[in-house]
């Protein structure tokens, strides 16, 4: 059985959702969701958190970043331990969670693409503009031709 096109599938993600921008930004759910998400990302990292803090640090061009620090900046409770954007660059590469970015965006309705994906996002737009060109085209030759010039 062929399955229609138009036909929506409940249980398949979408993998490019399409979002739309908050209207309020809501500031403790984004501070709480956030160091949500890096703590999952360091329970996915194959380091430890001293290990991680390390990393930051090399990033960071620091001598050292505290393993302190770090449990401040993952912990909902600690609302006054917000991390830098800086930090928090450092704190992607550390864990290897780039996904994170992905985290921080989208409340703003936009959407992170990592490296080919950006090219596709390229290809279909250029193909849904030669669709737009061929469907105006097919209405022009619609419509008959008739030239009075060069008529005998």
């Amino acid at each position: 059985m062929k399955i229609d096109p138009a036909q929506l599938d409940f249980f398949v993600e979408q993998l490019f959702p399409v979002r739309l921008a908050a209207d309020k930004i809501d500031i403790d759910r984004f501070r709480a969701k956030l160091k949500r998400e890096m703590a999952r990302a360091i329970r996915e990292c194959p380091y430890d958190r001293p290990t991680i803090a390390t990393r930051m640090a090399y990033y960071l061009g620091l001598p050292a970043v505290s393993k302190a620090a770090l449990d401040a900046y993952t912990a909902e409770s600690k609302t006054t331990h917000d991390i830098s954007i800086t930090r928090f660059k450092a704190f992607v590469r550390a864990t290897g969670a780039v996904w994170l970015w992905d985290v921080v965006v989208s409340d703003d309705g936009l959407l992170l693409l990592e490296g080919d994906e950006a090219r596709l996002a390229e290809i279909a737009y250029r193909q849904q503009k030669i669709r737009k060109e061929q469907a105006e085209l097919k209405a022009l030759l619609a419509t008959p031709v008739s030239l009075k010039r060069g008529r005998k």
